[in-house]
């Protein structure tokens, strides 16, 4: 762990750490165009799909009943990450794969499998159970961990944990749910326009209560254990491949039963349904958001332990740990630095948070041995980021420090974990 103050380097050479002749696939606009591409002409297809189905007044009123949740779902994972913020592109692409490729991959998938079964069985009726509680789970949740899984391999700076694979999941299968939701809903409203039924006894008051009161977390919930999976993995040591490939697997497995088994509550009876959603469902959901709620007070008390050793080196003031590891704080900090200095400053705090809880995190990992070959580069970059921005940051911080803290702020009496690094003008990194 580098515990020296700020140091100045020499200029980088033109060809210090510059990539001459990058392959296609990692050019930007490889990597930003072909994503975007793929997602809007699955959009366009899902959106043909659906509006196909349920007819444009359909589609309209779907539309409008399906987005009720989404805004609440949304901030509730982005307040989960609060502690340690990934990027909004990253939400985004979940989302937005979520609501377009993963619902493309199970309208084709799932029509395209029941109608094989009820073909070669000849029986419509129990082709479409088996398609419920059999193939539905299997391709939907695949197509939802598929977003978890480019978010787990191309952003992995950004998936450091459980919150980030919980985040990234829940908002995955928030946007499924939603396109799904369009097309339930807008199916329900055109049969109520054959039929002539209106109000609270129509199809649509009914498939409005089911999927939009009762169980908008339904679908989160499932994807969620898959990203739960995918976060112990992150956690885990590099040397360790077949648990990093097994714990994300065994989670996918989880939710295709745990959503086989919600599917297949209808056919358990008249109060089957009832009975799921009470006696799973809901407290399956309650342990869920327990676990979450307190991985994020877990890194927070990881934050409070980390960075101290930072502070005697001098890369942080003395209240910051403190202020860093509360919520609380770092909001009085943000907001100090807007009534002083403007918006744009509360937002330099903003990242210098971000950026700092990214460094408890890093030295955790290296602490605990589970750091990667980039460590030492890794904690550079961070270190930087928060010289550049501590005349503002700093000021705030030791102010929420002083003004949150129920008893005067801990300083420690000399630095733990790795050894002390002195800085040498011939060697930076020499003791």
């Amino acid at each position: 762990m580098a515990t020296s103050p700020p140091f100045p380097t020499r200029p980088p050479s033109p060809g210090d750490g510059v990539l001459r002749h990058p392959h296609w696939w990692q050019r930007r606009w490889v990597r930003y165009g072909a994503p975007s591409t793929l997602l809007a002409l699955s959009g366009l297809v899902i959106l043909a799909l659906v509006r196909r189905q349920t007819g444009t007044d359909g589609f309209l009123v779907g539309l409008g009943l399906a987005v009720l949740p989404v805004p609440w779902l949304i901030a509730a994972f982005r307040w989960l990450d609060r502690v340690e913020p990934g990027p909004w592109r990253s939400l985004v692409f979940s989302f937005a794969w979520g609501a377009c490729a993963a619902a493309l991959i199970a309208i084709v998938a799932n029509s395209f499998a029941t109608e094989w079964i009820a073909t070669s069985t000849a029986d419509p009726a129990s082709a479409d159970t088996l398609g419920a509680t059999v193939i539905a789970p299997v391709v939907e949740e695949s197509a939802k961990a598929a977003a978890v899984l480019l978010v787990f391999l191309f952003r992995r700076r950004d998936f450091t944990g459980i919150v980030d694979g919980v985040v990234i999941a829940g908002t995955t299968a928030t946007g499924f749910a939603f396109t799904e939701n369009i097309l339930y809903l807008g199916t329900a409203f055109g049969t109520d326009q054959l039929t002539g039924d209106r109000g609270i006894a129509s199809v649509t008051a009914a498939t409005f209560f089911v999927r939009i009161v009762m169980s908008p977390f339904a679908h989160p919930l499932f994807t969620v254990l898959t990203g739960i999976g995918f976060g112990i993995a992150a956690l885990s040591a590099e040397r360790r491949p077949v648990r990093r490939v097994l714990l994300p697997v065994c989670g996918l497995l989880l939710a295709m039963g745990m959503h086989a088994f919600w599917n297949g509550s209808a056919t358990f009876g008249q109060y089957g349904f009832f009975a799921v959603y009470g006696g799973f469902m809901v407290p399956v959901f309650g342990l869920v958001t327990w676990l979450a709620i307190w991985t994020r007070q877990r890194e927070l008390r990881a934050v409070r332990a980390e960075l101290p050793a930072y502070v005697l080196a001098g890369w942080l003031g003395p209240g910051e740990p403190f202020a860093l590891g509360s919520m609380r704080a770092r909001r009085m900090a943000r907001d100090y630095a807007r009534h002083h200095h403007g918006r744009a400053a509360a937002r330099e705090v903003a990242r210098y948070e971000g950026y700092a809880t990214s460094l408890a995190f890093l030295r955790r990992r290296g602490r605990a041995g589970k750091a990667g070959a980039d460590f030492a580069v890794r904690e550079r970059e961070l270190l930087a980021e928060l010289w550049r921005r501590r005349h503002v940051a700093r000021p705030a911080l030791e102010y929420a420090s002083r003004a949150a803290a129920p008893a005067p702020v801990y300083r420690p009496a000399a630095p733990y974990g790795y050894p002390a690094v002195t800085y040498s003008p011939c060697n930076p990194y020499r003791t």
